[in-house]
């Protein structure tokens, strides 16, 4: 006998129901898709406890990097300069880079903040970090590939990257 017999339309409508209901579970339980984004000067939030920034890294009164915006130091346009990006905010957390350039070419590229708060992305950030700066060196610009796995985070790097460069003039 067939299981959606005529005979039988309570089997039929228990059935449906059940289909129908996890559909809408699948439905449900599927995450949407986001991109990062750059966080504005009014509201950029304190630097967190993930940032990995050295003591000795800025230099003055110590208040350029804590906005979020891009801050620069250093000598003349031919000399040596460090330019940190803006903060941008991805799904799993900020990510922001500090540039040094020399003579018009990028030297250093070093992730100032990145999403550490769990094992799973320091595992994905000591993976993907060191491919992403080395893509920049190469690539002297923030046109760098994205590293598999760490989709999120290759972006914000790129972001920020870009805008430590425009604020250096590159």
């Amino acid at each position: 006998m067939h299981a959606l017999n005529k005979n039988r339309p309570l089997r039929r409508v228990m059935l449906a129901s059940a289909a129908t209901v996890s559909g809408i579970v699948m439905l449900l339980a599927l995450k949407p898709h986001t991109a990062p984004t750059v966080i504005t000067d009014s509201a950029a939030p304190a630097p967190s406890a993930t940032a990995t920034a050295s003591p000795g890294a800025s230099s003055g009164s110590g208040s350029s990097g804590s906005s979020g915006k891009s801050g620069k130091s250093g000598s003349s346009s031919t000399g040596t300069r460090t330019v940190t990006g803006d903060t941008v905010q991805t799904r799993w957390g900020p990510v922001q880079v500090k540039v040094t350039i020399k003579s018009g070419k990028i030297t250093d590229v070093t992730a100032v903040q990145y999403p550490s708060d769990n094992p799973r992305d320091q595992q994905i950030n000591d993976y993907a970090l060191p491919q992403l700066r080395s893509e920049a060196l190469a690539a002297q610009s923030a046109s760098i590939d994205t590293v598999s796995g760490a989709t999120y985070t290759s972006q914000g790097y790129q972001q920020s990257l870009q805008s430590a460069l425009d604020s250096a003039g590159l």
